[in-house]
């Protein structure tokens, strides 16, 4: 499978890549312009103002996008996930790669490192994945982190108490720094797998190798002691110190408000490895790309915990009204009246940072909202259907809870049909189509497009 190059070269074969002619500032002239086209085609910009290379984002807009990266129909997702963190392949390490065409000492400042939003403290790498292993080399992980600039060498990043930040907390008092690889210009299967829900001790990089069906390489970076993709457009070595600090943020995360400024750990980079003519990938902060990655793998876990209460789930849906993070939709077949409930609890549990869960019928298309709405409106009670769990870990970046502690208000709401009533008196009408009138329909539809 190839790398980033590839994918981008089926995406303008399929209409899907815009190329930006006009010279463009990293500071703010990019992203308004990535935030305009959201949801839409891969935007690459050939001409970045003080800088030779050209700039890509929006290659993981899409839902589809995403899963023809994989080479899957979009209901295969959550299977092929699974599967492959279930059954990690083991990545060849080779002597070189494209990526290695350039080595050098790592220089910040030559990169064209985008800065998003008036209120940003700086200019912020929002799609490298970090590469760490603990001291002992028994422990591999592969993550996304959102990384502000500090200064030509130095940067700061967010470490939520997951993966990272335990293999920090264990090399505390055994090392003084982590060595660590930051990769950006990337396969999309790269990256799902590093936002994938794998356990600790799995190896996200081999997780991505069963996505790829075995064509990933690695290549051992030239300054640390790390490893990063052959195929890379861009990696940056450098070292993550474990006892020194810096203000991280504010940022603006997937709801596209403020995530609150915290002292975060210091990475120093020493080197960096790239292409000779790299593009350098954006990630805009809150748009599609960045609510589809963080929450098509928590997907995945969710329709795992559910099928775990039901066996039949038509779909699952992180919203992108609710950020796809905050909101999901399930659909699936009821079988008993404690089912729906039930669901909604196993939901929680899979992603905790949920804030509101709605459970509708298997007649509903999770995927069309309009849907999901009229489910609400005529098969749901207040009195009866509604799940309240007060005081309880939310996620940190929803602005109306307790940020510091991550403490909030979860609500679940069962909008689906009670089997003490006829099935008949929830069903939509419906107006038989003859074949006369579905091919008047289809002509006219053509003339419209």
């Amino acid at each position: 499978m190839p790398g980033l190059r590839g994918f981008l070269e089926d995406l303008e074969r399929r209409g899907e890549l815009l190329r930006v002619e006009e010279e463009l500032s990293p500071r703010f002239e990019i992203p308004a312009v990535l935030r305009a086209l959201d949801g839409g085609p891969a935007v690459l910009f050939e001409r970045v103002e003080g800088f030779d290379s050209k700039v890509v984002g929006g290659v993981c807009a899409t839902r589809g996008r995403i899963c023809r990266a994989l080479g899957i129909e979009p209901g295969a997702f959550y299977q092929r996930l699974l599967h492959a963190v279930e059954h990690p392949t083991p990545v060849e390490v080779v002597e070189d790669g494209p990526v290695k065409e350039v080595v050098e000492e790592a220089s910040l400042d030559r990169l064209p490192v985008l800065t998003h939003f008036k209120g940003d403290p700086g200019p912020y790498i929002t799609s490298g994945i970090l590469y760490a292993r603990s001291p002992d080399g028994s422990v591999e992980n592969v993550s996304f982190h959102r990384i502000l600039i500090l200064d030509d060498k130095r940067a700061t990043l967010r470490i939520v108490p997951r993966h990272l930040y335990r293999l920090c907390q264990e090399a505390r008092g055994e090392v003084e720094a982590l060595d660590v690889s930051v990769s950006l210009g990337l396969h999309p299967a790269l990256m799902v797998a590093a936002a994938s829900p794998a356990p600790f001790g799995v190896n996200e990089f081999e997780v991505a190798n069963t996505l790829m069906g075995g064509g990933l390489r690695l290549v051992e970076c030239e300054h640390v002691d790390a490893l990063a993709p052959a195929d890379a457009e861009l990696v940056l070595e450098g070292r993550l110190l474990l006892d020194e600090e810096a203000p991280e943020g504010p940022f603006v995360d997937l709801t596209g408000t403020y995530d609150i400024q915290r002292p975060q750990p210091v990475v120093e980079f020493v080197g960096v490895m790239h292409r000779r003519d790299y593009l350098y990938q954006a990630l805009l902060p809150s748009g599609s790309e960045h609510r589809l990655l963080m929450g098509m793998p928590r997907e995945a876990r969710i329709w795992e915990y559910v099928r775990n209460i039901v066996p039949t789930v038509r779909g699952v849906n992180l919203t992108m009204g609710g950020c796809g993070w905050l909101h999901c939709v399930v659909s699936f077949k009821k079988f008993r009246e404690g089912d729906p409930k039930n669901v909604l609890m196993a939901v929680f549990a899979a992603h905790p940072s949920l804030k509101h869960a709605v459970v509708v019928d298997e007649d509903i298309d999770p995927f069309d909202m309009e849907m999901v709405e009229w489910a609400i409106a005529t098969r749901f009670r207040g009195d009866e259907d509604l799940l309240i769990i007060p005081h309880v870990r939310v996620s940190s970046l929803d602005p109306a809870s307790d940020q510091e502690r991550e403490l909030g208000c979860k609500v679940g709401i069962d909008a689906t049909r009670p089997l003490s009533k006829p099935e008949e008196d929830f069903r939509r009408a419906e107006i038989p189509v003859s074949g006369r009138v579905r091919r008047l329909l289809e002509g006219l539809k053509r003339l419209g497009e």
